[in-house]
């Protein structure tokens, strides 16, 4: 509705993981990095955790679309499966047929996997969601972890899901599979509100946008407010405040309607605008720069004080000078607000 308006070729902030649309963060790459190190060198079981909206899906969805031929993927979406259905599943998705039991099926199932790794070949089961498996199945996956010769596992197991999926795994009854694991990462939020409007411009970018300033600084700024830095919550404030920037005929978006926004779908930060500003703001310095310096050179042992007044040691002078240059610069990026 609102794209020729915004001079926009597509939506740029749908709610659907669409790996075009991803956005590569520290984290994001790290996640990438394990993927690839884990399945290339048959490390067996892999886990990614993220906060609900932090991009899990998409990130697996962008690796699935440029894996080699090589590589057979099972990838399971919903996980909420009784065993058999679970069995039934996996079966399906790695195209083994001929089989009526559960022992027919983990049998042809381990020829599968030892003829496609003696050929260099990867299998891999990923499972989305994992924080939703039951007991049972998680048990059938760690019996599935057993399939590996001497030198690497037959196949390579993903699960991915929310934080709740380290307390599931943290269960005594699940030490097993937890000591199976190989790999840990997690992604992480955006970190801070330049990282929030790199995001934005990557996806109006994406989206063919004519101009990528259609978001005040003030827009952005409380859309990281409201969002807390997770994708998700971003896209679903960028694409109602273009709906209701477009039904307003207001070209830039403000700050005013990012509010309106977040107002109607209960996102406003937890604390009011007026709090956040009287508490971020730095309490006032009771030392000048060069009293603070002299006070850590002081606490450092690096001066003496003699009748109320602080004295150097000549040899140290040059070196004491640029520690309490140092100290000072310290000080002033932590504004005494618990930064050191």
């Amino acid at each position: 509705m609102y794209k020729d308006f915004y001079g926009l070729k597509e939506l740029p902030f749908a709610l659907t993981p669409n790996p075009r649309f991803i956005y590569f963060t520290p984290s994001s790459y790290e996640v990438m990095a394990n993927l690839h190190y884990g399945i290339e060198s048959g490390k067996g079981l892999i886990v990614v955790t993220g906060e609900v909206g932090a991009g899990k899906t998409t990130i697996l969805r962008w690796m699935l679309e440029r894996l080699d031929r090589t590589v057979l993927v099972a990838y399971i979406s919903n996980p909420r499966l009784v065993v058999q259905d679970f069995y039934q599943h996996v079966a399906a998705l790695l195209e083994l047929r001929d089989w009526e039991t559960k022992s027919d099926l983990l049998i042809l199932l381990g020829k599968t996997l030892e003829s496609r790794h003696t050929r260099g070949l990867r299998t891999v089961l990923i499972v989305d969601e994992a924080h939703g498996i039951s007991p049972s199945v998680l048990e059938e996956i760690r019996l599935l972890s057993n399939f590996e010769s001497g030198s690497a596992k037959h196949l390579q197991i993903v699960l991915t899901g929310q934080p709740e999926l380290r307390e599931v795994l943290n269960n005594p009854d699940l030490r097993q599979l937890k000591q199976r694991i190989a790999l840990r990462c997690e992604i992480k939020p955006l970190p801070n509100v330049e990282e929030v409007e790199r995001y934005i411009v990557s996806r109006l970018t994406t989206a063919g946008a004519e101009r990528t300033e259609i978001f005040s600084p003030g827009a952005i700024d409380y859309i990281y407010r409201c969002s807390e830095g997770i994708p998700r919550q971003i896209n679903n404030l960028c694409d109602n405040s273009l709906l209701a920037g477009y039904a307003a005929g207001e070209p830039m978006i403000s700050r005013a309607i990012v509010e309106e926004v977040a107002d109607t779908f209960d996102m406003l930060p937890r604390q009011s605008s007026h709090q956040a500003n009287h508490e971020g703001q730095a309490p006032a310095r009771i030392l000048t720069a060069a009293g603070r310096a002299e006070l850590w050179a002081v606490g450092a042992g690096t001066e003496t004080i003699t009748d109320g007044v602080p004295t150097r040691r000549d040899e140290d002078l040059r070196e004491q000078t640029a520690e309490a240059d140092e100290v000072g610069a310290a000080f002033r990026r932590s504004d005494f607000t618990g930064g050191m």
